[in-house]
């Protein structure tokens, strides 16, 4: 099912280009127009260069783009382009391989990994962030001079709802460098001047957060319930698609909450050292339980918009339960996206990054092989009944099925036989069926990551995983390398399955006990083929509960991971660990299928042990010698 989307007068089109990176050579009164063609985010090629990267023949003045319909809207397109597209991995996106999720150290090693991070090899995206920033300031302080747009039947509302998606925009890009760097230096509401001061320290993370809602909600007034058709209350426009709307903003305030109240961000006296030049706190000393309260309300309020528009948590049907859960959650990201996704991203590198570098090499064309999972993550998918392999007494990793299944050949190992079935959907493992259009010959129907297997190391110096295992989420099943086939489709940002989890989380912490904590966390479960758990639970293993939940249903997806095991402060608790050895299967060793060499756990790589100073990136030392009021993180 391809996607197509024709373009609308103004399309959020920077945010489908990944190497739309700012560039701005003039001051704030001059800007560089690209060609037309870079603001087709609806086509995942498009340009290469973003908006306000390519130096024309002529240069436009402030005064000429906001006098201007078209290159005000275009202004307006090129304010999406720094939000970051989830499955543009390993490179772009690198969250994912900087947490105990994957791996790619064939191919790149985030410095976090290593302990070579530093704030002059600082990898957050703050130049990046800033400038939007700025750009969409500039935006709010001149959309009002544009005659030519008042004078639109729907003029005034087209102002408004302008205003509100610059507004967010600006606050939200503000948030993605609050969850990189921490408490940052706010700028004022207003583009600079030369003769401003830009000596600015950071405001304290409740300050950052106040801010942030604060914007939020004021340009939460300005914009559509939804992105219908100009005129129409019911029908949505599907150029629109990515626009922010009503229940986008409510839904990224109530993720803002929900990191509010987390013990990072939370009473966190581990970080009492981090002070302004002034001695001014950056993170609070006390404690605050409402802030669970607040943030449960918050993701409720988003559930409950959300669904009244027609959002429901995706299932497919089958006669099979287990074949409808496996359908449902493999085919949610090209099938489920209009029941489910909450923001959507409406080009992506899926088939030029994700999906030709997580697929293994026996896929017709050759892909890379090489994104690898992380044997905990392996591990922590339960088995087909709910429990886990710690306590299942059928789980063995010494013997081998003789029965074949949709899912593996006969001849797999039973470790990963009778597991739940997104395990079978987001997880490539040895005797895996293809995860796509597989080359012809028997073994390649199969993958084999034993030494001599077809994905395999031997004959390969570079592509293959580390670990024996390679992510399988968001592949087609039609996915071919050569001849180039791929499922355009959109990516979710948000989906309502990670608002129920964030409602669970929540309450739990806020009201223990409380019957919407197994509502909502049952009816994720439930849709993934597992048993609902009873009621009864301690506050604790419902914690347990919830954080494994998020673990397995998340992963991969937007850096979830990665922020969840600091929010929470347990990056160093076994389990949870982002530092020391990685484990898998061992590479090295096999020559066939069923080889107990090759099922052997072996040290698969190992990163540098874990930090207090790795719960943020540094702010770039760029940054640092211009700002003399900006204090570093502790650490750096």
């Amino acid at each position: 099912m391809a996607l197509h989307i024709q373009t609308s007068p103004i399309t959020t089109s920077g945010y489908a280009q990944t190497s739309n990176k700012l560039n701005m050579k003039t001051k704030y009164t001059k800007i560089l127009l690209s060609a037309a063609c870079c603001l087709l985010l609806m086509a995942p090629q498009g340009c290469k260069k973003g908006y306000f990267d390519t130096v024309p023949d002529n240069i436009l003045v402030v005064d000429d783009i906001f006098t201007n319909r078209g290159q005000t809207e275009r202004w307006l397109a090129g304010l999406y382009g720094s939000i970051l597209d989830p499955w543009d991995q390993p490179y772009t996106n690198s969250l994912p391989i900087s947490s105990d999720e994957l791996d790619a150290g064939n191919w790149t090693n985030p410095p976090i990994n290593s302990g070579a991070i530093n704030a002059d090899a600082n990898p957050s995206s703050q130049n990046a962030m800033y400038e939007k920033i700025r750009l969409a300031t500039v935006f709010l302080e001149n959309i009002d001079r544009n005659e030519e747009i008042k004078a639109l039947v729907n003029g005034p509302e087209l102002i408004k709802q302008y205003k509100g998606e610059a507004r967010f925009l600006r606050a939200f890009y503000y948030w993605q460098l609050m969850k990189q760097l921490g408490p940052v230096v706010l700028a004022p509401l207003k583009s600079a001047k030369p003769e401003d001061n830009f000596q600015i320290p950071r405001s304290s993370w409740d300050e950052c957060v106040s801010f942030v809602l604060a914007q939020m909600e004021e340009a939460k007034a300005e914009v559509p319930l939804n992105n219908y058709i100009t005129g129409s209350d019911t029908s949505l426009d599907i150029t629109k698609t990515g626009r922010i709307n009503k229940i986008i903003i409510t839904a990224v305030q109530s993720q803002i909450q929900l990191y509010h109240a987390s013990p990072l961000f939370n009473g966190n006296t581990e970080l009492s050292d981090f002070r302004n030049l002034d001695g001014k706190q950056l993170f609070n000393q006390t404690y605050d339980a409402t802030r669970w309260k607040k943030a449960a309300d918050a993701a409720k309020t988003a559930i409950d918009l959300a669904e009244a528009n027609g959002k429901q948590l995706y299932k497919a049907t089958n006669a099979d339960p287990f074949r409808a859960a496996f359908l449902s959650v493999r085919d949610l990201y090209w099938d489920g996206w209009k029941a489910e996704g909450i923001w959507l991203r409406t080009a992506t590198a899926i088939s030029g990054a994700w999906e030709i570098s997580a697929a293994p090499r026996s896929t017709q064309g050759t892909a890379y092989n090489g994104l690898a999972v992380v044997q905990n993550l392996v591990d922590d998918f339960r088995m087909a009944d709910g429990t886990t392999i710690s306590t299942n007494a059928g789980y063995r990793e010494n013997t081998y099925t003789n029965t074949a299944t949709p899912y593996y050949v006969a001849g797999t190992n039973t470790m990963y036989t009778n597991r739940e079935p997104r395990f079978y959907a987001y997880v490539t493992f040895n005797g895996a069926v293809n995860p796509g259009v597989p080359k012809t010959g028997e073994n390649n129907a199969r993958v084999e990551f034993f030494f001599t297997g077809t994905s395999g190391k031997s004959g390969a110096p570079r592509d293959f995983p580390k670990t024996g295992y390679t992510a399988r989420k968001n592949i087609h099943p039609t996915f071919s390398v050569n001849p180039s086939v791929t499922v355009a489709r959109p990516a979710m940002l948000i989906r309502l399955a990670e608002l129920y989890l964030n409602y669970a989380e929540a309450l739990n912490e806020a009201e223990p006990g409380n019957t919407d904590i197994l509502k909502y966390l049952n009816a994720v479960r439930n849709r993934a083929g597992l048993p609902s758990l009873a009621a009864g639970l301690s506050q604790a293993e419902m914690r347990n509960q919830i954080r494994l939940e998020r673990r397995i249903e998340l992963c991969f997806e937007g850096g979830h991971r990665y922020y969840d095991v600091r929010r929470w402060k347990i990056p160093d608790q076994p389990g949870s660990n982002q530092g020391g050895q990685f484990f898998g299967m061992n590479m090295d060793a096999g020559t066939s299928l069923s080889d107990p060499a090759f099922h052997t756990r072996t040290v698969a790589f190992t990163r540098t042990v874990w930090q207090r100073r790795y719960y943020f990136l540094p702010y770039g030392q760029n940054e640092m010698d211009r700002n003399k009021q900006l204090v570093q993180f502790p650490g750096y």
